[in-house]
């Protein structure tokens, strides 16, 4: 496919993950929302923000050290991506903090949440700062002063730290200029004034403040000439060469010690940090100029994110809601018996996660199960899934696991998880070396009078049940054989060697779910030049893979209409005349994370819908266990459609339109129009 006059025919990943970072913080910024809920947003912008720099900055910078990389479709290169990153990300930053001190914090004092500054404090306030100062936080500080016998600490990736400028001579003839003072993590970042010193119901301190006020009592017979808090992010990528090692889990587990202390990408200190002390950080952390941030408040807006928790007035946040149940589900009920009468579809967070909980709880005590199979991806601590699972082995039945150690940011819990299955007597696998398994599935196998049974969960989101809270995704339950089957066959080749074949409804990555997609995307251009029905629609979370875009566009240009949801990255470019006019791309954001992958293909009326685990990238496709599967029956593919398809579609309230240049524009109500927001619609039609 030829290159478009005047631009390429893709965006580049990382600029449009950093667009994806600004739609957050639009909603922080938008005043129609709870204040709370805005101040939450704010937080999740700054740790998007801080994993896009642990991960993606870290990836460019390796990139460009070791010479690497030639460009990718986007015809960028690392360099000048780190360029465009350094100019978006600053100006981002400065966004986030000129909406918390002229947006946020005022609004929050109207509401009676008060951050009082140092400089605000009544004498008994400062009596009761300096009395918890000295029981709750000096003992456990070691200030550090720079001297041959003290090199630079070694600080641990976004650590709360302060460098302390002072002079004076110690008893030992010490004279450095220099000291650094750790916060350890063990020490709370928000403190609540008591209620006899406040002035409203909401009164917080931040550590920060405790310790500027009084770091000069750390240094006893020094002069403080300054103190400005500082933070460092470093490379969070874990490195194991899969090939070399003999245990995943043990190479693993001595590697996730090193994740706090990789190579600096990003420095970030008080904007009234002398010029001289910002060069001295830089220095030790063998940083440039385009590295430092300077903030004005908190280096880490994420601990903002207590104070949902500290603050209980439920008019500042979200209206709380019950996930529904299935009208044919009830608690007590044989959910076996249940699933012989026909499938069941759930639709998270509007629908409860229970159903899927009381399918691995029944199959644990059912004397009639034989063997339960499960992928774990990602799951909550004292996950009651898992003690079913546990329970399960411990009364003599065939448990195997798959826990993919690999999940980032969460290797040690997965770890600890796969430790407390193996002592239980779980079969406990990790999956194939050099790929992640990322699919979702549940496999229970029981004794019936017709013979052996199976049932099965198929996911698109993982098997958390916080997040199934706050992550919209869909979960099918059904007792389907031939789809069964063949989830069988997925759990024996990812605990064994061997092939799968005869599948005819799933689509498996690495093997069959590129090429699947590739000719349904192909099938609907021909339907279209032949002048019948075609259509495709797909939600997702991110869609990069340059072949899949290639192929939407000329599905485009053969006149298939494409409707893409695509929540963050969007490498595609809509809207171009003789290339993707036929194609529009719209990102939906709001209370509730938009999570499932769902693909809908017209097929000149023979209508196909797939759910699944994986988005459209390169790594989901080549280097995943994926698995994305059918939802056969109709009046269920006619349900997804229509709540959540056509419903997104229709959404002109929290919908951002992707534009041909990159850009994405607000979609709002026309004059006249009734507003039409997505997930408050659904949260009204399925959860109580």
């Amino acid at each position: 496919m030829p290159e478009s006059d005047g631009f390429n025919l893709f965006f580049n990943r990382e600029l449009s993950l950093l667009a994806f970072n600004r739609r957050v913080l639009e909603l922080a910024e938008d005043v129609s929302q709870p204040i709370l809920e805005r101040l939450r947003y704010l937080c999740i912008s700054s740790t998007n923000l801080d994993e896009f720099f642990e991960v993606r900055v870290a990836g460019l910078k390796q990139q460009l050290a070791l010479a690497l990389p030639k460009p990718g479709a986007d015809g960028l290169g690392a360099q000048e991506q780190l360029r465009q990153i350094g100019e978006l990300t600053h100006e981002l930053v400065q966004d986030q903090y000129r909406l918390l001190n002229e947006g946020l914090l005022p609004a929050m004092e109207e509401k009676d949440i008060r951050f009082v500054r140092r400089t605000c404090w009544s004498r008994a306030q400062a009596e009761w700062v300096r009395g918890y100062f000295q029981r709750e936080v000096a003992p456990v500080l070691s200030p550090l002063g720079l001297d041959p016998a003290h090199p630079f600490p070694r600080l641990l990736n976004k650590s709360l730290n302060f460098v302390v400028n002072l002079y004076g001579i110690d008893p030992f003839g010490r004279d450095s200029g220099v000291a650094v003072v750790q916060a350890p993590r063990s020490l709370p970042r928000l403190i609540r004034f008591p209620a006899e010193l406040s002035e409203g119901r909401n009164d917080f301190i931040f550590l920060s403040s405790m310790i500027h006020a009084h770091v000069g009592e750390l240094f006893p017979g020094m002069t403080i000439t300054g103190c400005y808090q500082f933070r460092v992010t470093r490379n969070s990528e874990l490195f194991v060469d899969e090939e070399e090692i003999d245990n995943l889990l043990s190479a693993l587990k001595g590697e996730l010690p090193s994740r706090n202390f990789g190579q600096a990408v990003r420095l970030e200190v008080a904007d009234n940090c002398p010029e001289e002390t910002a060069q001295f950080l830089l220095g030790q952390f063998e940083l440039q100029a385009e590295d430092l941030y300077r903030v004005d408040g908190l280096v880490n807006l994420n601990r903002l994110l207590k104070v949902l928790d500290l603050v209980d007035d439920p008019e500042l946040k979200y209206p709380p809601f019950t996930p529904s149940l299935p009208k044919s589900f009830v608690t007590d009920m044989n959910l076996f018996e249940l699933l012989q009468q026909g499938d069941i579809l759930l639709h998270h967070p509007y629908e409860s996660f229970l159903p899927v909980i009381e399918l691995l709880r029944q199959a644990a005590v059912d004397p009639n199960v034989l063997a339960i199979k499960q992928t774990l991806y990602r799951t909550g601590r004292d996950s009651v899934l898992v003690e079913s699972l546990m329970e399960a082995a411990r009364a003599g039945k065939e448990v195997t696991v798959v826990v993919e150690l690999r999940a980032r940011f969460d290797e040690a819990a997965n770890i600890h998880l796969a430790d407390q299955l193996h002592e239980a007597g779980c079969q406990v696998v990790y999956g194939v070396v050099g790929y992640k398994t990322h699919a979702k599935m549940v496999l229970v196998v029981r004794r019936e009078k017709q013979g052996l049974v199976s049932y099965v969960h198929l996911g698109t989101g993982n098997y958390h049940a916080g997040t199934a809270r706050v992550y919209t995704d869909y979960g099918l339950l059904s007792c389907n054989a031939e789809l069964a089957d063949e989830v069988h066959k997925v759990f024996r080749q990812l605990t064994g060697p061997g092939c799968v074949e005869g599948v005819k409804h799933l689509l498996q990555a690495p093997f069959t779910l590129h090429s699947g997609m590739l000719e349904k995307i192909e099938r609907e251009a021909h339907i279209a030049t032949q002048g019948g029905e075609a259509r495709i629609v797909a939600k997702m979370n991110s869609l990069v893979e340059p072949q899949i875009i290639k192929a939407l566009y000329r599905a485009s240009q053969a006149g298939v209409i494409i409707e893409l949801l695509v929540r963050g990255i969007c490498c595609l470019r809509p809207g171009v005349s003789g290339l993707s006019e036929n194609i529009r791309v719209r990102s939906i954001m709001g209370r509730f994370l938009e999570h499932s992958r769902i693909v809908y293909f017209q097929n000149n009326g023979q209508s196909e819908l797939y759910c699944g685990s994986a988005d459209w990238m390169q790594r989901n496709f080549f280097s995943r266990v994926e698995v994305c599967f059918p939802i056969l029956q109709k009046n269920l593919q006619q349900r997804v459609i229509e709540e959540c398809l056509e419903s997104s579609l229709q959404d002109n309230t929290q919908s951002w339109l992707l534009q041909s240049n990159g850009c994405y524009r607000r979609i709002v109500p026309a004059e006249g129009e009734s507003p039409h927001a997505l997930q408050a619609v659904l949260l009204q039609k399925l959860a109580r």
